[in-house]
């Protein structure tokens, strides 16, 4: 991270305040502290220099405040004593050895000038040739000289606000150097409130202590922020001294967050409240009914708790609970709030307030709260709900082992049917996908159904099975159980949301999405109970897998969208998911740097915090996405990695795992083995009766070259819908007729599907169809496509793409062969990867090199990539 943070954010600022200095004596900067006067002010600065303005930067402080002309110390040489002829001295210094283009002084910190200063800088404003610069905090008083400049209307006074959100994430991105978890920039902001000196010192301290780290080449906020001892002193400064009472409120608010304003004076009296309003340390609110109040900046809150000792800390949080107690618990949220400060407070534990308040909060999909107030609950004596709730949560954290562990105390607690299948069915389900243990989850699941006799219970279980058969690529029979379940009247909710969590799956890898919608529909309604919320996220994820299997590529996009919605105010998992979904929609429509941004997002959460099989399938569209952009060395990583985290449950996922090979042999130039995993994915898709897989694994074959993939696609018309299927067939046809104008009108099919990838390589092919014909202009035209369509995939370098964006006067199987060996394959590797003899392999390295004019390696990877 560089020292010198850039000028990120105020690129609009910069513009206005160059463009009035140009044609007016100067401008005025005011703002609070650590909102970027200064950085701004030197830029200022540095552009005129270098316009051939003359620049002199003066400092006011408090030091020199008790000196006359104390600030313009370091600029100006020694003047009489003289009032009368000091400030023309002064001035005339200031401006000697100015050109053409004059002399521009800067006054930072404009509100600390010793009185001479400040009439010395009134006089520059209005009497000679010089163009000032200001800075003055707008929340102390200046000098009336000072203030003068732009009462008076000498110089126009800008008001430097703090950075808003986007803003702040690009320049803290900009700072360190890499992208920033959105979990991490919202954090970050709210902390800050966009003020760049508070960024700065969070960042410094946060890397020093660990709180910012780097995982997956993105950067994240890990576990409990420890302030800066530097921040500390700027809040506090900021503060002020605080007296007793008023210090009691501050104190309050840091633990309580939000407090209505009777209860809180009832603790504090109303004097301590209204001059710690006036004082700016509190934020009151009415909302029509009642006030509220709040510190005024989340750092306040900060601070005050990492300076008040544990055993006040436990005092207060008592304090708060009995309070908010007394006045009335009127909601679950309420409710939800006490419990989070009874857990470490000076007061005994409610158990049963606990458990309702941990059950809420898996509700609101808060899993670190709802984990924490479930322990708290059960080392209390919290029975079978409270341990529910806590293996649920653990189990969600991707905690498996020790959810398992909990799962078989709890299965000695459950008193009935219905409690009974309860546990079985949450144990299966961690085997299935914590555990990675698929047998024996169906083992336990249908040990449960044979003892189970309750009809809701036996429902339960039932369902969960459909969820199973679906992700196991048994379409047929989750199909069956799914619709008996949801279709059987009474059905629970939670039974009902697993059915449809099933029924999403088999439908959509069967390619029948207009059955899908609705099962996703009833999934999400359903979604109610505390141990399914966070599932929705898993439905939602088929539910955008069947719309891109389909090529309903906008629909995708939506549901990734509301994925986000959904999870924008919530912590940890929910935005982990939120990203994978993002960066899946974003892959979809072939936008392959945001993919892999979002991807690496997801990771940097869900390697630590994996509810089951996340990180296998971030890796897996990392995998696709890297080898897409033509980067073989990362794709090759990430494939390692993927096969070291198989999901051996996620049956579905097999064909976009050969794909994922077939991807990364693309990308090392291996065109024929890249078709032959292809469709080889194709012919596993079909064996396990996903005929929306085959589709997309033959159309993916066909962007390799393939010519031989029309019939086969032809027969699945009439298997699965969407738009994706026709387009393929005739995609198909067009390659092997070989016919430049159909390949064309493809592109534009694809174009319009939302699937620009494929587009720009159906593009591609039309080139390489057109020049055969002799058909330049089209090719041309064609051509130029390819380009625009690869900029908006944000860099895609698929093969197709490469042979127009660097082409070369040889054969396709000799740019195989060369790209194979710039890779650094020798002849011998090449002949066993591509099945031919050596000497084949030599003898298309020597004419592609004939033609090239060079059979060096390095040269070979110049002239296909720009660079050896």
């Amino acid at each position: 991270m560089s020292d010198a943070w850039p000028l990120t954010g105020r690129s609009e600022e910069l513009r206005v305040v160059d463009a009035s200095i140009r044609g007016a004596r100067g401008v005025v900067l005011a703002g609070v502290a650590g909102v970027g006067k200064t950085r701004l002010a030197r830029e200022v600065l540095a552009i005129a220099q270098r316009r051939g303005v003359v620049g002199r930067w003066v400092t006011g402080s408090a030091c020199a405040r008790t000196t006359p002309l104390g600030a313009f110390a370091s600029v100006l040489p020694s003047v009489g004593s003289d009032p009368l002829q000091m400030l023309g001295q002064a001035a005339k210094a200031l401006l000697s050895g100015a050109g053409r283009a004059g002399t521009l002084v800067v006054v930072d910190d404009g509100h600390l000038l010793d009185d001479v200063s400040a009439t010395l800088l009134h006089h520059l404003v209005t009497a000679t040739a010089a163009t000032v610069v200001v800075t003055v905090r707008s929340d102390v008083p200046a000098p009336d000289a000072v203030t003068a400049t732009w009462k008076d209307a000498h110089l126009e006074r800008f008001e430097l606000v703090p950075l808003p959100e986007v803003e702040t994430a690009a320049l803290l991105e900009a700072a360190l150097g890499g992208p920033l978890q959105p979990k991490a920039a919202d954090q970050m902001w709210r902390l800050s409130q966009g003020n760049p000196l508070y960024l700065r010192e969070l960042v410094t301290g946060g890397r020093a202590s660990g709180w910012l780290e780097e995982r997956s080449g993105v950067w994240c906020c890990m576990g409990t922020l420890a302030v800066p001892s530097t921040l500390v002193e700027l809040i506090e400064s900021r503060m002020g001294g605080l007296t007793e009472p008023v210090r009691d409120v501050v104190d309050l608010l840091a633990f309580a967050g939000v407090m209505d304003v009777e209860v809180l004076s009832q603790l504090t009296g109303a004097p301590a409240l209204e001059q710690a309003e006036v004082s700016g340390l509190i934020s009151v609110v009415s909302d029509g009914r009642r006030l509220s109040t709040s510190l005024a900046h989340p750092l306040y809150g900060e601070v005050r708790q990492a300076r008040v000792g544990m055993l006040r800390a436990r005092r207060l949080r008592g304090l708060i609970v009995r309070a908010l107690t007394e006045h009335g618990l009127h909601s679950v949220d309420d409710e939800l709030r006490c419990a989070a400060l009874m857990v470490d407070s000076d007061l005994r534990a409610d158990p049963a307030l606990l458990t309702r308040a941990a059950t809420r909060s898996a509700q609101l999909l808060d899993l670190p709260l709802a984990l924490r107030l479930a322990r708290s609950s059960v080392a209390a004596g919290g029975g079978f709900e409270a341990r529910a709730v806590l293996a649920h949560a653990l189990s969600m954290h991707g905690r498996g082992t020790e959810a398992d562990d909990e799962l078989l105390v709890l299965a000695e607690l459950a008193g009935d049917d219905i409690q009974r299948a309860w546990v079985a069915a949450v144990r299966a389900a961690n085997l299935f996908f914590d555990l990675n243990r698929p047998t024996e989850a169906e083992t336990v699941l249908g040990n449960a159904l044979d003892d189970v006799a309750d009809a809701t219970a036996n429902q339960l279980l039932l369902s969960l099975h459909a969820v199973f058969e679906g992700l196991l690529a048994r379409s047929a029979v989750a199909i069956q159980v799914g619709r008996a379940v949801l279709d059987a009247p009474g059905v629970a909710p939670n039974a009902a949301f697993l059915a449809a969590w099933g029924l999403t799956s088999a439908y959509g890898v069967a390619g029948r999405t207009s059955a899908m919608r609705p099962a996703a529909a009833a999934a999400r309604r359903a979604a109610v109970s505390f141990d399914t919320a966070i599932l929705r996220f898993n439905v939602a994820e088929l539910e955008l897998m069947a719309l891109r299997l389909a090529g309903h590529i906008s629909e995708a996009v939506d549901v990734a969208a509301r994925c986000r919605r959904d999870a924008a105010s919530l912590p940890g998992v929910p935005q982990f998911y939120a990203s994978a979904l993002i960066g899946q929609a974003a892959l979809a429509c072939g936008r392959l740097a945001e993919t892999i941004r979002r991807m690496r997002e997801a990771l940097a959460g869900f390697t630590l915090v994996d509810p089951g099989g996340r990180v296998f399938d971030c890796l897996l569209w990392l995998t696709h996405a890297m080898a897409m952009s033509g980067d073989a060395r990362n794709a090759e990583r990430a494939l390692s990695e993927l096969d070291e985290r198989v999901q051996t449950g996620y049956a579905y996922r097999r064909p976009d795992v050969a794909l994922a090979r077939a991807w990364v042999a693309a990308a090392n130039g291996a065109i024929v083995q890249a078709v032959g995993l292809a469709r080889k994915a194709a012919d596993g898709a079909a064996a396990d009766g996903m005929p929306a897989h085959e589709v997309c694994a033959l159309e993916t074959a066909v962007r390799f070259g393939d010519r031989h993939a029309a019939e086969r696609l032809s027969g699945l018309e009439a298997q699965v819908d969407g738009p994706r299927v026709g387009i393929a067939v005739r995609y198909a046809s067009a390659l092997a007729a070989n016919d430049g104008w159909m390949l064309q009108a493809v592109s534009t099919g694809l174009e319009e599907m939302g699937d620009l990838a494929a587009a720009a390589d159906a593009a591609a092919q039309a080139v390489a169809a057109h020049t055969k014909a002799n058909r330049l202009d089209a090719a041309q035209v064609c051509a130029v496509r390819v380009h625009l369509l690869a900029q908006r995939c944000q860099g895609a370098r698929t093969p197709a793409i490469i042979s127009v964006v660097r082409p070369l006067a040889i054969t396709a199987r000799e740019r195989e062969i060369i790209t194979l060996a710039a890779h650094g394959l020798s002849n011998r590797e090449i002949a066993s990867r591509l099945g031919v003899s050596v000497r084949t392999v030599e003898g298309h390295v020597y004419r592609a090199g004939a033609k090239l004019g060079t059979t060096r390696r390095a040269d070979f990877a110049r002239l296909l990539w720009g660079h050896p």
